[in-house]
C-alpha cells in the first residue's frame, strides 16, 4: 500500500486564510479521491467544521485525550488523505507534542506521510515560528503557503527557499461570496457553465496546484 498523506494547514496568526486553504483543499481531495477525512482545531467562528461537517471532525491537542485520539487518526495508513485546521492558538502546542512523540519518524514508519503548508507572513511571531518548523520539519514536506491577500509584496526571504505554493488574492466581492457557508468550490466549477469567470479560473487554478503539489510529494510517499 503506498503512504497516506496528511496535510496539516498552519499559522501561529490568526485570519491569514488558513480555513479557507483547508476548505480548498479538503474539498480538492474529497472531488479527486471520493473520501477525505478533516479535522479542526479552531476556537474561533466560522470553522471548517461549519463549512464541511459531513466530512469534518473536532479535535484537541491542549489535554493529553484529545492529543492521543488525534494521533491515532493521523498515524493510520488506511489510504484515506486527511487535512488537519490548526488553529493560531494549537500552534505551539501541537508541534511540541510531535517533537516530543517524534511523530514524523513514527509516520515514516508506518508510511504516512505528512506535509506542513505554513501560510506566511511578515509578522515577528511567524519569523520566529518557521525555523522552529525548518528544524523540525524535512524540507520536501514543509510547503510555504503564499497567500497574496496576507503577504502583499515579496515573501520573507527564509520562507521562499522551499517549495512555494501560491494563493492569488480574490477581489473583495467575490470574497464574501466564497465565505458563505453554503459555498462549495466543486459545486461552483460544476454548475457554472462559464469557464471563464475570475472564480471559475481561481478554483481550478489552486486544484491544480494541489495537484502538481501531491505529484511533487509521491517519490516521499513511496
Amino acid at each position: 500500500m503506498s503512504s497516506t498523506p496528511v496535510y496539516i494547514v498552519c499559522s501561529p496568526r490568526p485570519l491569514v486564510g488558513k480555513t479557507l486553504l483547508a476548505r480548498l483543499l479538503s474539498e480538492f481531495l474529497l472531488l479527486k479521491d471520493g473520501t477525505v477525512a478533516s479535522f479542526d482545531i479552531n476556537l474561533k467562528e466560522p470553522s471548517l467544521l461549519e463549512y464541511l461537517p459531513r466530512i469534518t471532525e473536532t479535535a484537541d491537542v491542549m489535554d493529553t485525550y484529545g492529543k492521543m485520539q488525534l494521533m491515532d487518526r493521523l498515524i493510520v495508513n488506511d489510504g484515506i488523505a486527511k487535512v488537519l485546521d490548526l488553529g493560531f492558538h494549537a500552534f505551539d502546542e501541537f508541534f511540541k507534542m510531535t517533537h516530543e512523540i517524534g511523530f514524523l519518524k513514527e509516520a515514516l514508519r508506518r508510511r504516512v506521510a505528512p506535509a506542513v503548508l505554513f501560510i506566511a507572513d511578515t509578522d515577528r511571531v511567524s519569523a520566529r515560528s518557521y525555523p522552529m518548523l525548518q528544524e523540525q520539519i524535512p524540507q520536501k514536506a514543509l510547503i510555504t503557503i503564499d497567500n497574496e491577500y496576507v503577504v502583499r509584496g515579496e515573501l520573507p526571504a527564509e520562507m521562499g527557499m522551499g517549495q512555494v505554493l501560491r494563493i492569488p488574492a480574490l477581489p473583495s466581492f467575490l470574497k464574501t461570496y466564497v465565505d458563505r457557508l453554503s459555498f462549495s468550490f466543486t459545486d461552483y466549477l460544476r454548475n457554472e457553465r462559464d469557464s471563464s469567470t475570475e472564480l471559475h479560473q481561481w478554483i481550478r487554478r489552486n486544484y491544480t496546484a494541489f495537484r502538481e503539489l501531491e505529484l511533487s510529494l509521491v517519490p516521499q510517499r513511496q
